[in-house]
C-alpha cells in the first residue's frame, strides 16, 4: 500500500470518528438532558457539558480549520469554560455540527501527500498528522465525559449498542445528524 492511500485513508477515518461516531454519540446525549443538565456542574473546579462542547468546537476549529486548513485563528480557550450563562442545547448543537461540517470540508479538500508538512497551531510545531490526530483522540477524550456526565445526570443506559442477539448493533446512526 502507498503512503498516499495510507494518509487518504488515515484523514478518511478521522473524519468518521469525528462526523460518524462522536457527534451522533454527543446529539443522543444533549437529545436527553434539559438546558439545565447540560450546564450542571458538579462543582467549580469541574466543567459542564456545556463548557465542554465549546471546548471541542474550540479545539477543533483551531488545530484543524484553521491549523491544517489556513483559515484565521481568533479563538479564546478561557472563554469556552468562563461561560456561565446558558446556551440552548439548540444553539450548541448548531455551533458543533456547523464546526464539524467545517473539519470535514477542510479535510476532504486535504492533500494526503502534505500530511507531514508542519504547522504552528497553540504555538506548537506540529505535523498536520499529528493535529488531525491530536483534534481525534482530543474529541475522544471529552465525548467520554458528556457521555459519563449524560449517565449520571439521567440515570438511563444511553442506548449506543444493542446487544440482545450477542453482537453489538448501533443503534445511533439513523439520528438527527443523518444517516452516517
Amino acid at each position: 500500500m502507498s503512503d498516499f492511500v495510507t494518509s487518504q485513508a488515515f484523514i478518511a477515518h478521522a473524519s468518521k470518528f469525528l462526523l460518524g461516531d462522536y457527534l451522533p454519540k454527543i446529539e443522543r446525549c444533549l437529545e436527553k438532558l434539559s438546558d439545565e443538565q447540560i450546564w450542571w456542574r458538579a462543582n467549580e473546579e469541574s466543567n459542564s457539558i456545556g463548557n465542554l462542547i465549546l471546548h471541542l468546537c474550540g479545539n477543533a476549529r483551531q488545530w484543524i480549520i484553521c491549523g491544517v486548513g489556513g483559515a484565521p485563528d481568533a479563538r479564546d480557550r478561557d472563554s469556552e469554560f468562563a461561560q456561565r450563562e446558558t446556551i440552548p442545547r439548540d444553539e450548541l448543537l448548531m455551533l458543533l455540527r456547523s464546526t464539524l461540517s467545517e473539519v470535514q470540508t477542510t479535510l476532504a479538500n486535504l492533500d494526503p501527500s502534505i500530511l507531514l508538512e508542519h504547522r504552528k497551531i497553540q504555538g506548537n510545531d506540529v505535523e498536520i498528522l499529528e493535529a488531525i490526530f491530536h483534534v481525534t483522540e482530543h474529541f475522544s477524550m471529552h465525548a467520554g465525559q458528556i457521555f459519563l456526565l449524560t449517565k449520571i445526570l439521567t440515570a438511563t443506559d444511553l442506548g449506543f449498542y444493542d446487544f440482545e442477539t450477542g453482537t453489538p448493533v448501533v443503534r445511533w446512526r439513523s439520528g438527527p445528524s443523518g444517516s452516517y
